[in-house]
């Protein structure tokens, strides 16, 4: 599947910013985003086609079987996957393909063996995620709890990854992710 591209997977509990600083990576140039496909609902910041592809689950359900997805799987309820025709696209032109997914979809495109830099991000403490999560207003607080509960089982996994970086700053987990792609001559200056 893989041309000469690589992906820059990065994972870690909801909340902890991995958005933010997927956005902020997609800046730099030779690095390209591949959405992530979901069947949850808009937040109100959100836009389609530009944080996720939103899907109704009639629609991603039919895809699956297709093989459409790299990686997916059913995360409180809601549908979440990496569309495989794009990754394929931009590995195949050289690119540093950059996914941002949960830890779940981490050991799945783990298991496909394609070349990766696989990132974790951490929070600061579980105070500051809750804060975080909390402070979306996007939630319920029983869904808060319930994304706190699992944040705690993907905070264990953080050692099958090949970097680990606490997002105290975005700043810093840029600077820090940047430091690890350089590092394996990921990124064609």
């Amino acid at each position: 599947m893989a041309g000469s591209g690589s992906l820059l997977v990065l994972s870690g509990p909801s909340g902890v910013g991995k958005t933010t600083v997927a956005r902020k990576l997609m800046e730099v140039p030779g690095i390209v985003r591949v959405m992530t496909t979901t069947t949850r609902a808009r937040r109100p910041q959100e836009v389609d086609g530009r944080d996720y592809r939103f899907l109704t689950g009639t629609a991603f359900e039919a895809a699956i079987p297709r093989g459409e997805f790299l990686e997916h799987a059913r995360i409180d309820g809601n549908l979440y996957g990496t569309p495989r025709a794009a990754i394929e696209k931009e590995l195949a032109s050289g690119k540093l393909v950059l996914v941002d997914i949960d830890p779940q979809g981490a050991r799945s495109v783990r298991q496909a063996g394609l070349p990766a830099l696989f990132v974790f991000i951490a929070p600061p403490s579980m105070a500051e995620l809750l804060q975080r999560l909390e402070g979306r207003k996007s939630e319920s607080p029983e869904a808060v709890k319930r994304r706190m509960e699992r944040a705690i089982r993907e905070l264990a996994e953080k050692d099958s990854y090949d970097v680990v970086v606490v997002n105290v700053t975005v700043e810093r987990t840029l600077e820090e992710i940047l430091a690890a792609v350089r590092g394996r001559g990921l990124l064609k200056a």
